[in-house]
Order: structure tokens, then sequence, then C-alpha cells
């Protein structure tokens, strides 16, 4: 299996290269030459398998120089009861006939992130080890890659993160995941901004070909191929455990800000998984929402971003929606590159009138939005009628899920956070003070360790520099 890139300028490369370099050299962002195709058998196998048995069948598909018995290694090392809570990893709970929700938020830090980042911090452990080499992870998050990112590199050799969240944007537990850890390789930059601006300097650092090759900058946010990979395999848990044949279908509703949960049910579906619709639910930045409904992509300026009561996906530039479109474009890198140069100059695009927009409606997709107010009426209306606490983002995705459900096909809501992480909100829905999982019931008590920076890719570009001149903690 090689890597290209989405915009057509990167020489064909194997997994392990594509997984330590974040974004492709021209820009773009590292697809497999073609997705893998499973037979009618392969699938009829995968039925009976368990979690991590499926992982290792997934995940084989798209690397292949890791060798076989090291890879599996790997995967039995990451998707144990010790680290998500039970032996099923990924529980499929049903509300009522025809309508589940895919439980995700049981690993180290109470979001589906961990259902990766677990993973990716092994496979990048085991790939520098064997190279020899060392790394700095500079990543954004919105909420919950942070801290998926930290707890699953913390204390891994060769290994230092750098990670960009948005100042007072975050839930404060959230926050407090993040900020508390004291790690000699952990860094938390507050950046004065919103995500995007955290996305935006990543991206121009890891543009900075000079930089990003001497101080040796890698990614961990979903625009590293392993992340999504790695993804896709809850989508073939949920549709064994919700089906009894392979011949039925299932949709999967998912609440979406960067396009990397969704996309990896795409990919899922690109394989062979029988997938009839993916539901993509946003909250008020409803930017991928207006993309699918009019087929105008135009991302929102810093002040047009809403700070919403689901922060995760208060996001308005959707990194992995480039790789969907690279799809779209049928594999063609020189359309994708023309579309984001024009994103880049214009703040939009528009596919209308395009080939490629007589193509959209064949994905499979639909979407749909939610605001505060459905937040609050679906975490209540979901607890009154089957006494089950969701959380925002969670609520979202159920909430949108239910304007597109087909009683004759299964309905699949990713779950994407525990709802103690949102404490306030789940407080105003419902009058009662979500749960805390053990070791987490006073964490926004902790000492926390941060820097506060402007959004400046030069400042932390010197940030960076200044910690590396330091020996390796």
């Amino acid at each position: 299996m090689r890597y290209i890139s989405t915009r057509g300028g990167m020489p064909a490369a194997p997994f392990c290269n594509i997984l330590l370099e974040g974004l492709a050299p021209d820009g773009g962002l590292a697809m497999p030459e073609a997705y893998p195709r499973l037979t009618p058998a392969e699938l009829a196998a995968m039925r009976g398998m368990s979690y991590p048995q499926l992982a290792f069948a997934v995940l084989s598909k798209f690397i292949d120089d890791i060798p076989a018995g090291d890879l599996k290694a790997l995967v039995d090392k990451t998707y144990t009861p010790a680290v998500f809570g039970s032996p099923d990893i990924a529980p499929l709970t049903m509300l009522e006939p025809g309508l589940y929700i895919l439980g995700l938020s049981n690993g180290p830090t109470l979001a589906f992130k961990d259902m990766a980042m677990q993973l990716l911090g092994n496979l990048f452990e085991y790939v520098l080890a064997r190279e020899n080499r060392e790394l700095n992870i500079l990543g954004a998050t919105s909420g919950d890659t942070g801290s998926a990112a930290e707890y699953a590199m913390r204390g891994k050799k060769g290994v230092r993160v750098f990670m960009l969240s948005p100042q007072g944007k975050m839930s404060p537990f959230q926050t407090a995941q993040m900020f508390s850890l004291q790690d000699p390789n952990i860094y938390n930059l507050a950046v004065d901004g919103v995500f995007d601006d955290c996305q935006d300097i990543v991206k121009a650092v890891s543009g900075d070909a000079a930089f990003k090759a001497r101080y040796k900058i890698g990614a961990v946010n979903s625009i590293n191929w392993a992340r999504v990979v790695a993804q896709s395999v809850y989508y073939f848990k949920g549709y064994f455990a919700a089906t009894t044949s392979n011949d039925q279908q299932v949709a999967f509703a998912v609440p979406s800000g960067n396009f990397g949960n969704i996309y990896a049910g795409h990919l899922a579906r690109s394989m062979g998984l029988p997938i009839k619709q993916l539901v993509l639910a946003t909250n008020e930045n409803n930017v991928l929402e207006e993309f699918f409904k009019t087929g105008v992509y135009r991302v929102r300026k810093a002040h047009e971003t809403r700070h919403t009561s689901s922060p995760s996906m208060d996001i308005s530039k959707a990194s992995n929606f480039e790789r969907f479109v690279f799809d779209l474009a049928g594999r063609d890198g020189a359309t994708v590159k023309a579309l984001w140069a024009s994103l880049d100059r214009d703040g939009a695009f528009d596919l209308n009138g395009t080939p490629l927009m007589r193509a959209l409606p064949q994905q499979g997709f639909v979407s749909g939005s939610s605001t505060h107010a459905d937040r609050l009426a679906t975490i209540r209306t979901t607890h009154q009628r089957y006494g089950k606490l969701i959380d925002t983002h969670t609520a979202d995705g159920l909430k949108v899920a239910l304007e597109y459900r087909d009683a004759a096909v299964p309905m699949i809501v990713l779950e994407t956070a525990l709802p103690a992480k949102f404490e306030e909100t789940i407080i105003e829905a419902t009058g009662i003070k979500p749960p805390r999982p053990a070791g987490f019931e006073d964490i926004e008590s902790l000492p926390k360790r941060f820097e506060v920076m402007p959004v400046s890719p030069g400042k932390i570009k010197a940030y960076i520099a200044f910690q590396c001149a330091n020996k390796w903690g």
C-alpha cells in the first residue's frame, strides 16, 4: 500500500513515512493510492471478530511496512479492557428498536478520540524506536483531540507534544484534562483566538519545510491518516453489533466538526461495509451542513465562529474535508489544488454547475444542524425516555439522526464524549449532575501548566525552537 497527496505533488510513499509527517510536502493530505475492497467472504469472517481482531483485519489492509506480528502486538496492546473499560471496547446500546448509540468514550480521556489516539501513540513509539528518531508533535484542539493526544503520548520515548487550544473556549473539564498534565514532554499553548486560528498555525508551521525538517515536526490531528483508519474500525464494530446479516444496511449519525470522524465512515463504506447513509450533524457552526445542502463551502471568519455548548465542533474550516473532495473529484489532485487555492484566496468555493456537484448525491451523505435549545431538549428527552444521559455533541448527532430516521434501516448514533465533560449544560438540561469516573472527581482544581500565546506562527516556532534547545524530558 502506497500513499499519495490530495494535491498530486507527493511521490508515492509507504505508511510509516506518512505516519510521522502530517501534511504532505505540497500542502495536501496523505491518501492511499486506492481503497482496498473487502470481499463478501472477508466481511463474513469479520462478523465474529473481537474489537482487536477487527482492528488488525482493517489496519492490515493499509499497513504493510510493519511486520504482521508486530502490528498485531501493537493492536492487542492498545485495545484492552484496562484501557477502554470492557472487552467490548465500543459497546452498542439500544435506545429502542432500530435506534442505537455506539459507545466510544470509555478511554482515558472520556472521548471518542481515544479510540484512534491510543493506537497512534503506540505506533509512533514503535516506528521512532525502530528508526532511532525523535518527533515533535504539533497539534490543534477544540476540546478532545488535545487531551487524547497528550494522554496517548505522555511518557513516550522520543516524543514531545505542543498542543494549541483556543484560550477560554473549551469546557472547564476539557481544559483541566489538558492543562493539569505535568509531564515534561507535554506543552499546552493557549492561543488568544478561535480553533481555526490554532489549526491555521499548525498548517503554517508544518508548511515551512525547512523548519519542519529541522525540528522534526509531526501531527496527531485528524489530518494524520492513521487516525482516520483506526476510527473506521468502530464503524465495522457498530455495523456487526446492530445487524444479523451482511445483507442488511445501516445508517450512522455523526457529530462532525473537522470531518475526520464521518470521513472514517466514508472510508469504511468505500471498503465495502453496507452503510446506506451517513448523517452529518453540526452545531451552529454549520459550514459542513451548508456544503452538503447547497454545494457551497464557505469558511467562516474568526468573528463569525460561534462559541457553543458543543465546543469540540466549534470549527469553521474542516481539515479532512479535503480528503472527501479528492474522492468526489475522482482522485484528481489538480482539481483539489485549484479548489483550495480558491479557498485560500476567496474564503469559499462553489461546486454548482460542476461535475462534482452532480456526483455529490451519490456519496450517501445527508446533513443537519442543532442549536443550544435543541441540545437541551434532546438531552432532557433522552434521559426521560430512555434513562440515558448523553453529552452535548452526541445530542447534536441524535437530534439530526431522528430527522433522517428510516424505520427499515438501523440508525446508529456515534457517542463522542461522556456527559461529565460538559457538566454545566447537562445540569441545565436535566437538573442532574452527571457522574464522573474515578480519578476525575475534582480535576478542575488541579494545578495547571500552560502558556498563553498570540495568534502568530512565528511565536509558536520560536517557542518550539527554545524548548528543543533543552534536553528531552
